[in-house]
């Protein structure tokens, strides 16, 4: 973390503790909100459940809108009013007491994540003109969330250890003082200024070379679901000790930090960057096909091959990240970085929202075939890139 701070300069810097603050707030929630909601709160699962998916719904809708706003009001002060907004409805988690409040402020909170992260990518991207920079400054930012992250997740073990509605209060009132952070350090970044040219969201929903590799690539983001889901239930399927799973959480999080900055010199041009996503998605089937191995094997034996598939899942990540960014970046068109970026996060959000269900039906349905299954979408996914990224060049 200092090594890459004293690698940023500036208003480089004031935004990755910002972020780094931001983390550590939603590491903590992240930990606790679901015994929050359930235990402190008294909302049904079926209620949680139901509210989350409908924020995400909305999520996916005001991506592409809100990245266009930042193209067109200023990406700093769009994305100020989006965090804002997300530390006053944090705060309102205190006062809701009904299944309508808690939705609209589900809806609030979890909706504008998206658009604030394309709004955040926009305004770096017209902050720093090289491209090379671009990614090296969203790696450096990477690293400090997942620093934040690791930091907010291991607070939230303790507000789960204590189990009481004060530290919940507590915990909740916490991550909105993180995004209050965060919005006053965003307010002292330079400000990019309005684009001569205002570009509306069809600019970005209308180049269809650009949507194909935004697509497939945002295929490759199961790999977030598969830790968070796929592995905890594998790992208790069968019968491997429960504490691997986050074993390996802590290892790839820890890896992220380590490498991210230095994978994203893998993927210094386009072409590379599809070369990188096609490593990527082979070390994913990989880290995917040794999992479903782990079946049939001893539990001493069975523990090693989770740690392997582990590294192999941290490679394919690290490999995924560095050439997303890359060509979501390199292939977006100059005046809508924020409509781009907004698109780019609308194809990750569909593919989040549906990666539950994916891993949960595959490994339920087909046990070890389960995880065949995500290893043939991975391997197709990285495979399509090329030849959609060099469709994608020539329409530039």
């Amino acid at each position: 973390m200092v090594v890459v701070l004293e690698r940023a300069a500036g208003w480089q810097r004031r935004l990755m503790w910002g972020r780094g603050v931001s983390a550590l707030g939603d590491g903590l929630w992240f930990t606790t909100w679901a015994l929050y909601f359930t235990r402190v709160a008294g909302f049904p699962p079926v209620v949680v459940g139901v509210g989350m998916t409908v924020a995400g719904a909305c999520g996916l809708l005001a991506a592409v809108p809100l990245g266009a706003l930042a193209d067109r009001l200023d990406p700093r002060r769009v994305l100020v009013a989006i965090t804002g907004v997300r530390a006053v409805a944090m705060a309102c988690y205190l006062l809701v007491d009904s299944t309508w409040a808690f939705l609209v402020v589900t809806v609030a909170f979890v909706a504008l994540a998206n658009g604030g992260n394309a709004a955040r990518t926009a305004l770096v991207s017209a902050l720093v003109s090289d491209d090379d920079e671009r990614v090296a400054v969203l790696a450096r930012q990477r690293v400090a969330q997942h620093v934040g992250y690791a930091a907010g997740a291991g607070l939230g073990a303790l507000v789960l250890s204590v189990d009481q509605p004060g530290v919940y209060h507590l915990s909740i009132a916490g991550n909105a003082v993180s995004f209050l952070v965060l919005a006053a350090v965003t307010v002292s970044l330079p400000s990019p200024g309005v684009a001569v040219r205002r570009p509306s969201a069809r600019t970005a929903l209308r180049d269809l070379p650009y949507l194909a590799v935004t697509a497939v690539t945002a295929v490759l983001s199961l790999c977030w679901a598969m830790l968070s889901t796929g592995l905890p239930l594998w790992i208790a399927a069968t019968g491997l000790p429960l504490s691997l799973s986050g074993a390996v959480v802590v290892l790839s999080s820890v890896g992220i930090a380590a490498l991210q900055v230095a994978a994203t010199r893998l993927a210094t041009s386009t072409t590379r960057a599809a070369r990188t996503a096609v490593g990527a998605g082979v070390a994913l089937a990989a880290s995917c096909l040794l999992l479903a191995v782990t079946g049939s094997t001893g539990a001493g034996v069975g523990v090693g091959i989770v740690l392997i598939a582990a590294l192999l899942h941290l490679a394919g990540e690290l490999g995924y990240v560095a050439a997303g960014w890359r060509l979501s970046i390199s292939l977006m068109r100059p005046h809508a970085h924020g409509a781009y970026q907004g698109a780019t996060e609308a194809a990750t959000a569909t593919a989040q929202m549906l990666a539950p269900s994916f891993f949960t039906m595959g490994l339920a349905g087909f046990g070890a075939g389960g995880w065949v299954l995500a290893a043939a979408v991975f391997l197709a996914a990285g495979a399509a890139v090329p030849a959609l990224t060099r469709w994608a060049v020539r329409t530039r």
